[in-house]
Formats: structure tokens, sequence, C-alpha cells
């Protein structure tokens, strides 16, 4: 066997949300930040990213983040997270997966009963504070980047589905945030056909219909991913949601399309995103907690702890906490003859 990558990983799940972290065989890609290295890994090796989230490596929920050295001079560690249609610059679940790799697998070491550092991540640095016990890491808290609402109850048309009544916020990610009783489904994991069909046309409509630029991060001008909320399940939760991630890109003729993968927890991002618009529309104080509830019912706590300016909008900074749990470490090699060196899709799983 001739090996053309040899890569080290472990695997992981941030309440119920598999986040991949790449410890070992991926060279430190060019650039001044964490964004640029993002940015040079986009545009000369998505062959990695591919080979790595799609089969026979992969799965449609599967995410994936390469630990790299730090640029910032106050960061201990920095992080390129991978999904399977983008790079995005935050994510709350790959955040609590990387941190509890770093911690568990020894590569920062470990204070017990708390142990604090900084990641940069390509939305910027993100303090942590991990409490850590025999070992483990039994919850992760971290402060994000700032989040706000760019619009509130607006209404967009949504094709096959009519209109629709939606927030858009960013949370490190841009959302479109709809409640799912307007479209009349309930948020149940036997819905989940249809949630995921409302939910990449949702997120096609707002796409093509809402222009967002985020004033300070370039590239990040585009809606990539939906949230449907809907009242909790879980008697500790304020809300409950369902995040879909695209799989594939969206043909409004193609009905197959019309589809996508879980976020399997409350999803940080989307968290943060929420409260944001919580708080525009004066349903979230500074200092309040939050909980949100994913589709399995697992839990993440955000709190909104300072408001801010981002650009021309009226940010806040959240905190988001909950826990992540290793699963596996593996060794992934590439053969030169491999005859899928980026993978590949069927349509029986994927988009």
């Amino acid at each position: 066997m001739t090996t053309v990558r040899r890569i080290t990983a472990f695997d992981a799940h941030a309440e119920g949300e598999p986040g991949r972290v790449i410890t070992a065989g991926v060279d430190d890609p060019p650039g001044n930040s964490m964004l640029e290295k993002m940015a040079w890994l986009r545009a000369n090796d998505d062959g990695l990213r591919k080979l790595m989230l799609r089969e026979p490596r992969g799965y449609p929920a599967l995410c994936c983040n390469i630990l790299l050295p730090p640029t910032l001079p106050e960061a201990d560690a920095g992080f390129v997270i991978m999904e399977q249609t983008e790079y995005p610059a935050m994510s709350g679940s790959n955040t609590i997966c990387v941190s509890t790799v770093l911690l568990e697998a020894g590569v920062l070491e470990m204070h017990e009963p708390i142990t604090e550092f900084v990641l940069e991540a390509p939305a910027g640095p993100v303090g942590v504070t991990a409490r850590c016990r025999d070992g483990k890491v039994t919850e992760v808290k971290f402060r994000n980047v700032p989040a706000f609402a760019a619009h509130t109850d607006i209404e967009i048309g949504v094709p096959h589905l009519g209109p629709a009544v939606v927030d858009i916020a960013w949370g490190g990610m841009w959302y479109v945030i709809a409640e799912a009783a307007q479209f009349g489904v309930e948020l149940d994991p036997s819905n989940g056909r249809e949630l995921a069909r409302i939910s990449a046309m949702l997120r096609h409509a707002a796409f093509e219909q809402v222009p967002v630029v985020h004033p300070e991060l370039s590239g990040m001008n585009n809606i990539s991913i939906s949230m449907l909320t809907a009242p909790p399940t879980n008697p500790r939760a304020n809300l409950k949601n369902v995040v879909t991630v695209a799989t594939g890109p969206l043909d409004w003729n193609r009905p197959d399309t019309w589809t996508g993968a879980f976020d399997r927890s409350p999803c940080g991002t989307a968290t943060c995103a929420e409260m944001a618009v919580l708080h525009a529309k004066g349903r979230l104080g500074i200092g309040e907690a939050f909980v949100n509830e994913s589709i399995l019912g697992t839990l993440f706590t955000g709190e909104l702890v300072e408001q801010v300016s981002v650009g021309h909008y009226e940010a806040v900074v959240p905190t988001l906490a909950g826990q992540a749990w290793i699963t596996g470490r593996a060794e992934y090699v590439l053969d030169s003859s491999d005859p899928f060196p980026e993978g590949y899709t069927v349509g029986d799983i994927w988009a």
C-alpha cells in the first residue's frame, strides 16, 4: 500500500452531535489568522474535508475539526471547522468536542477541578472554562463571539410552503429561524423527513431573498443554516429546536434535494443566535440563563454576559455550556490506488 495521506483523529460527540478532531497528519496551512488558514484550506485542500466527511470515512451528520497552531499570542490552540457544505467561522458543539479532546488526550495540560484556556476559531478567540474530574471533562463552557439579530419577524415566501415569518441572526453562523408551528409540524424525531424538507426549503428561500453581510468577518455573507423552534419537552429547558445542516445543493425542481442532516445537539451557534433574537425582542436580559433542548432531548445552557457593537449591529456576547464524550480514536489513511480520493455520496442517505 502506498499511503497518500495518514491522519490521526479522535471521534467525539457533544450532547449527541458528532465532531471528529484531527490531531495529526495535516500540515499547518499558510495564513496570518485562523480565518486566513480556513480560507486557504477551502481554496487549496478542500479534498481533505470531503475525504473526512463523506463515505466511507464519514456520514451526513458528521463534522470535522483540524487542530492547528494558533496565530494569536493569547491563544493556546487553534482549530478550523469543516462541515458537509461549508467551513463555519464558529461552532459550539465543535468547540466543546475540540476542548474535550485537547484535555483528555493530553494535548493541553488538564488542571482539576477547572482548566481555563483560549481557543482561536476562524471567528476569533474563544475563552474556555472546562470542569474536570478524575481525568474527565465534565463540562465545557465558552465565551462565544458576539451574536446579533439582523432581522426580526420578517416575512419571506417559501416555494411549496407559502409565506413564513422568520428571524435572521448571527451566532457564529448566519441562521434563518422560524417557529415550527406555522408549518404544522412538531419537533419530534418521528417527523424527521418532513422537518428536514421544511428546513431545507426555508434555508434556501432565505438565502435567495435576504442578503446578509457580516461587518467584520470576510466571506461570512450568506445564510447557510436553518432552525425550527417549539416549546420545550424537557422541564429544564426554555425552548426546543432542530437545526438542519445542508448535505448538498438544493434545486427547487428536484424534491429529492429538499433535505439535510439534523444537528443532534441543541447547536451552540444556533442557541447563541436565538438568544440574540430573544434579547432584541426584549425577552432575554443580560445575566439570564437560557436552556435550549435538542431533537434528542439533550441540553445546552447559555447566558448573555455583555452588550457590544458589531459594525452597525447592536450585539450581545453569549456564553454556552455543554458536555462532550470521546467515542474513539483512529488513524485514517488514503491509498494511492483508492478510487474515491475525496469519498463519495449516494442518494439513499445523501441529498
